[in-house]
């Protein structure tokens, strides 16, 4: 049984998140999409997510302000869920580096094929 069963993906891009949708699908995961920041930070809120797929550049609220809202000790109902952001944005060390103390994982999209996507969560399940 897969460790992730509910996956989020947080995702503007439809063609992005119809990609990794149907990759993730396909391999057997329940998934949600949410082309919006506003959107996508409810549906973790009320939701039940294993895993989040937070893109970086969401219209309305950015990845960063809605990976700290998740991250908040006041929100309980995600304290088992991984966040892994995915992004093309080039940031400095800092901000980067401020992300990723935040996140589980840290995806460049443009090297991640949605096969490789697949690859990546499955070793996320295994460790």
């Amino acid at each position: 049984m897969s460790k992730f069963q509910h996956i989020l993906i947080i995702e503007d891009d439809t063609f992005i998140s119809e990609l990794y949708q149907r990759a993730l699908r396909k391999s057997g995961y329940n998934v949600s999409v949410a082309l919006g920041g506003v959107e996508g930070q409810t549906m973790a809120l009320t939701g039940d997510y294993d895993l989040i797929l937070l893109d970086i550049m969401v219209p309305e609220i950015n990845g960063i302000e809605i990976l700290k809202k998740l991250r908040s000790p006041s929100v309980t109902n995600l304290a088992n869920c991984k966040i892994i952001i995915t992004t093309n944005l080039d940031q400095d060390e800092s901000a980067r580096a401020e992300v990723e103390a935040l996140a589980d994982g840290y995806l460049i999209k443009a090297d991640v094929t949605p096969k490789k996507l697949v690859e990546i969560i499955g070793q996320m399940e295994s460790s």
